[in-house]
């Protein structure tokens, strides 16, 4: 193995570890580096009905979106799927446009494969798992993401898309119910 894919796969390890064990925590702090941005007014939305709903109208709209996968209690990696504050239903999603190179060595429905859907029974929850996820991962490259939150549903985008790849996105969320 080389010593690129090595350090490579040692940064993933370590960061995935961080997400893992701190994704129960509450998600409070700084987002600017890449904020979570709210396309409607809180209390202005309804939660989407679940993930795989709001999946398929942005795969509607971003058709280089594929290969969903629901996620259940039993499969979710960070444990957090109908926890109190938590989502209520996930699915990730490849993007056909992220080179299979950049991925190597990662796991069926890392978020880095294209992204995931997280939906949420309020919109702060929502918020706050976006904000809680750029805290994390706000000093480590490989892990970083965009991330949109539109009411109750939280899109999250692989960093290895362009700004504008992944503005796709949150268009496509602008158009969910």
């Amino acid at each position: 193995m080389s010593q690129t894919r090595t350090m490579r796969l040692a940064v993933l390890a370590a960061g995935t570890t961080l997400l893992v064990v701190g994704c129960s925590a509450s998600g409070s702090g700084d987002s600017k580096s890449r904020p979570a941005q709210s396309s409607a007014a809180p209390s202005a939305s309804r939660p989407a009905a679940d993930a795989a709903g709001a999946y398929k109208a942005i795969a509607a709209n971003v058709p280089s979106a594929a290969n969903s996968a629901p996620i259940t209690a039993e499969s979710d990696p960070n444990h957090l799927l109908g926890r109190p504050g938590q989502y209520t239903s996930k699915i990730t999603f490849s993007d056909s446009r992220i080179k299979a190179a950049d991925t190597e060595g990662l796991e069926p429905g890392d978020v880095a494969l294209g992204g995931a859907v997280e939906v949420f029974a309020n919109p702060a929850d929502a918020q706050a798992r976006a904000a809680y996820i750029q805290t994390v991962t706000k000093g480590m490259p490989a892990l970083t993401e965009y991330d949109y939150v539109h009411g109750s549903t939280l899109i999250r985008v692989s960093h290895y898309l362009t700004p504008g790849q992944a503005g796709e996105y949150e268009t496509a969320a602008d158009k969910l119910p």
